[in-house]
C-alpha cells in the first residue's frame, strides 16, 4: 500500500515542475524514473509525441488509466497549507494523474492488465490523446483523470466547436472619412449578435448541461490606428450538449452567417478550428458500476453522476474506441486554472484508494460478465 506521505511528496514534486502544454518532458521523465525504479511497472516508454505509457500485468481486462501532464500557463507557488496542496495543476490535473499512477502500481498482476498513460497537450490541441487513438491501443475500459471531486463521477462532457469567422468589407478608408468604406469590426458585431441570438433561441434547455452555449473568445481587426478596418476575425467557442451533434449546430451557424452576409453585402468566411463531439458514458457498463462501488467502499456514500459543460479527452477516446469510458478524480473543478489552484490532501489520498477499488471491482465484474456469456 502506497503511504500517504509518499503520495503527497510525489504530487509535490510533480507540481514543482512547470509543464504548460507541449513542455511536459520533465514530468514525463520523472514519472518514467518512478515507474522503472520504484513502482514496479513492467513496460515503460515515452512515445514520439511525449506521452508516458507504463504497463503492468497480463490478460483481461485491459484497463487504461489516462491523465494529462500539461497545465494552463501561469505558475502558482507550490505549498502545503490548511490541509491543501497548492500549485498549478494541483486540481487540473496532476492530482488525478499521480493518484492514478499510484493506484495502477498497486494493481495485482494476475487481475488483468493496467495501462497508465500520462498524455501531453490536453489543454491545447489534444495532441497526446489523439496520438493514443491512432496507436490503436487495445483496451476494454478507460478512466480519465480530471477533477470531479472524490465523491462524484463525471459521466458526460459537452462537445466543442471552435469557429474562426472572417468578415471582409473589401476596402478601407482614412479614419477621418469613415463614410467611404464599411467598417469590418462594426459589421462583425452584427454577425456575432445574430449567431448568439440564434444559438440562445434554439439551444436553451431546462438546464445548462443540456443547453448549447457560445462565447466570443478572440477578436482581431484593423491595420492602423487611423485606417478603418477592412478585415475582422473572431473566434467563437460553442459547447454542444449530448442531445445534439456538432454538425447540427454548425448548420445553424452556417445559415446565420450566410443570411447576415447577404443582408449586409459583405464577404464572410469561416473555418473550423476544433470539432469534438459530445459524449456520455453508458451508465449500465461495468466501468460505471465499478466506480460507484469503489466510492461507496471508500467514502461510504453513493456518488453523484455529473454532466459537465466543458469538453475532455474522454470525448475523443470514447467515440474512437467504442468502449466504456468514464472520468473521475480528486479536486474542485472550480479551482482549476485559478490563481490559488489547490487540492484537498485527504481527498487526494482517498482518491488513490478509490481508483484501486475501482480496478478491483472492474476486474471482478469483467470476469463475471464473461462467465455469464
Amino acid at each position: 500500500m502506497v503511504s500517504p506521505s509518499y503520495a503527497v511528496e510525489l504530487l509535490k514534486k510533480a507540481l514543482e515542475l512547470y509543464t504548460p502544454s507541449r513542455s511536459e518532458a520533465a514530468l514525463a521523465n520523472m514519472i518514467k524514473d518512478k515507474c522503472v525504479n520504484e513502482l514496479g511497472f513492467e513496460q515503460v516508454n515515452i512515445d514520439n509525441v511525449g506521452n508516458i505509457i507504463a504497463t503492468k500485468g497480463t490478460g483481461e481486462p485491459r484497463i487504461l488509466l489516462c491523465g494529462h501532464m500539461d497545465t494552463v500557463p501561469g505558475q502558482v507557488p507550490v505549498r502545503i497549507e490548511d490541509g491543501h496542496i497548492y500549485g498549478r495543476g494541483a486540481s487540473d490535473a496532476k492530482a488525478p494523474l499521480i493518484a492514478m499512477l499510484l493506484a495502477a502500481s498497486e494493481f495485482p498482476k494476475q487481475s488483468g492488465t493496467v495501462i497508465f498513460a500520462g498524455v501531453v497537450d490536453e489543454e491545447g490541441n489534444a495532441t497526446g490523446v489523439k496520438h493514443l487513438v491512432k496507436s490503436k491501443l487495445g483496451v476494454d475500459y478507460a478512466v480519465f483523470g480530471e477533477p470531479s471531486g472524490v465523491e462524484n463521477i463525471t459521466v458526460a462532457y459537452k462537445g466543442r466547436l471552435a469557429v474562426r469567422l472572417t468578415c471582409d468589407v473589401g476596402d478601407s478608408a482614412h479614419a477621418s472619412a469613415p463614410w467611404l468604406a464599411k467598417n469590418s469590426i462594426e459589421e462583425m458585431y452584427d454577425f456575432w449578435k445574430a449567431i448568439k441570438s440564434e444559438i440562445e433561441r434554439v439551444g436553451t434547455a431546462e438546464n445548462k448541461a443540456k443547453s448549447i452555449s457560445c462565447s466570443l473568445t478572440e477578436i482581431t481587426g484593423g491595420s492602423s490606428h487611423n485606417v478603418t478596418p477592412q478585415k475582422c476575425k473572431i473566434t467563437i467557442d460553442i459547447r454542444v450538449p449530448t442531445i445534439t451533434t456538432c454538425d447540427n449546430v454548425l448548420r445553424i451557424v452556417d445559415t446565420v452567417i450566410t443570411k447576415v452576409a447577404l443582408e449586409k453585402g459583405v464577404k464572410a468566411t469561416y473555418r473550423i478550428e476544433d470539432k469534438t463531439e459530445p459524449f456520455e458514458a453508458d451508465h449500465a457498463s461495468p466501468l460505471v458500476r465499478a466506480l460507484l462501488l469503489a466510492v461507496l467502499d471508500v467514502r461510504n456514500k453513493r456518488p453523484t453522476l455529473l454532466r459537465k459543460t466543458g469538453t475532455g479527452d474522454m470525448n475523443v477516446l470514447g467515440h474512437s474506441f467504442k468502449i466504456p469510458v468514464i472520468t473521475y478524480g480528486p479536486g474542485d473543478p472550480h479551482a482549476s486554472h485559478t490563481a490559488d489552484e489547490r487540492v484537498n490532501i485527504d481527498e487526494y489520498v482517498a482518491s488513490i484508494e478509490v481508483y484501486e477499488r475501482a480496478l478491483f471491482h472492474l476486474s471482478r465484474l469483467h470476469h463475471l460478465k464473461k462467465k455469464k456469456k
